[in-house]
């Protein structure tokens, strides 16, 4: 009868039951009738959480309860014709978790063996049952969190380089969940920059069985730019490195957000141009020693009869002077350089110090841009520029912002709408 009702038993486990009342309950029920049993219960720690049928013998303690299943035959326990006790395999080992069964009747030494043996057997499939489902949970809540996260599992054995990768990667890439990838085929998907210093960063981790963060830029299956996160570790036995495994995770709007708030950070909000902290941050890097683009030439800008605009149409129409002031600076600026707004009406243009650059022509076309009236409203207006121009020498940023500054000055000197070059005395 047991073995004709297995599956019965075993679809309500008694690891679920140790949270679930209804579970445990329907667990008992069952098995009570399975046994035919008058009683049964579910102890856990030191505590009933759940009783079915006829109440436990009085002279039950815990001390009957070990390691292993056993059964009180009759003329073991004082009050009690038959007593099975077993131990069920729980996912929490500090909160063990016991099975007892028992009836008035008493029952012969081996039957009662048999039955034991069967409990047995029952118990540790409902467990394992149990188990499973309860791996099957946590995948489906890491499968979810991994979903909303936008972070894959993955991991590739050594060294066949075999992949398997949970769904969240599959998602990143953009391909068939379950589909066969080959490494060589996922690695094609990466920007050449990105496969080249992955490559590196895996190939040292690898080797001294350590682990590597890495941001990589690649192109999906369906043709879609992304970045990706990938955390690494090297899995090794005796400093051999066995699995590299870890996680990817799709931080293409971290990247995208992070690459607006740059530019906010180094944009003039009114008239789009770099703004102060840009032109700084360029200005002092003037020989290229960080970055390795060397400044050429500096002018600085200045609008000859800006104020009067403020002062007689108002801040308005100034705002929209200053607008129009950055569209012509942009467009006469060589491929390369730097327009920025320095605050007012002071605007600046830094060259690229690898490309040849005609200042004298250039100088011309932005003087003549500005010789051309500004529409503001219904009105029209003739601004004017006047330029200040220092070449990049040896001198330091401080010395180069100086030498064009005093450039400045002697332009708006010799009555304005012209340019100079900074000649050291």
């Amino acid at each position: 009868m047991l073995i004709l009702e297995r599956s019965k038993l075993v679809q309500s486990s008694p690891i679920a039951a140790a949270t679930d009342t209804a579970l445990s309950e329907m667990f008992l029920d069952r098995l009570c009738r399975l046994a035919d049993c008058t009683g049964g219960g579910l102890l856990q720690v030191d505590r009933w959480i759940a009783q079915e049928g006829a109440l436990p013998p009085s002279d039950l303690t815990l001390s009957l309860f070990g390691d292993s299943a056993q059964v009180f035959a009759q003329g073991t326990l004082s009050h009690s014709g038959f007593l099975l006790i077993a131990p069920i395999p729980t996912i929490d080992e500090t909160r063990p978790l016991w099975l007892a069964l028992w009836d008035t009747r008493s029952r012969s030494e081996i039957s009662s063996q048999i039955l034991l043996a069967r409990v047995t057997e029952l118990v540790g499939q409902s467990a394992m049952a149990g188990r499973r489902a309860a791996e099957r949970h946590r995948q489906c809540l890491l499968e979810r969190a991994s979903a909303t996260a936008r972070i894959g599992i993955w991991s590739c054995t050594l060294p066949d380089e075999r992949l398997t990768w949970t769904n969240g990667v599959y998602d990143i890439f953009e391909l068939p969940r379950g589909s066969l990838v080959e490494r060589g085929t996922s690695l094609k998907m990466y920007a050449p920059e990105s496969a080249k210093q992955m490559q590196a960063l895996r190939a040292e981790a690898i080797a001294t069985c350590g682990d590597f963060n890495f941001d990589a830029q690649i192109i999906t299956a369906k043709g879609n730019p992304r970045w990706m996160r990938i955390t690494a570790t090297v899995d090794g036995l005796d400093g051999k490195a066995r699995r590299i495994f870890g996680m990817k995770q799709n931080i293409t709007e971290e990247k995208h957000m992070a690459e607006r708030m740059r530019t906010l950070a180094q944009t003039d909000a009114l008239t789009g141009l770099a703004n102060r902290s840009l032109f700084n941050a360029r200005l002092e890097d003037l020989h290229g020693q960080r970055n390795g683009l060397p400044v050429g030439a500096l002018i600085l800008i200045d609008l000859d009869n800006f104020k009067a605009i403020n002062d007689t149409l108002g801040h308005a129409h100034g705002d929209t002077c200053l607008i129009k002031t950055g569209e012509r600076l942009r467009q006469c600026a060589p491929v390369g350089a730097l327009v920025a707004r320095l605050g007012g009406d002071e605007f600046a243009i830094l060259t690229d110090g690898r490309e040849q650059v005609d200042m004298e022509r250039l100088s011309m076309k932005i003087i003549d841009a500005f010789q051309h009236p500004v529409q503001l409203g219904m009105h029209q207006r003739r601004i004017g520029a006047s330029l200040g121009i220092a070449m990049r020498a040896a001198q330091d940023a401080d010395t180069f912002y100086r030498d064009a500054d005093a450039a400045l000055y002697s332009a708006k000197s010799a009555g304005r709408g012209t340019w100079r070059v900074f000649r050291a005395a």
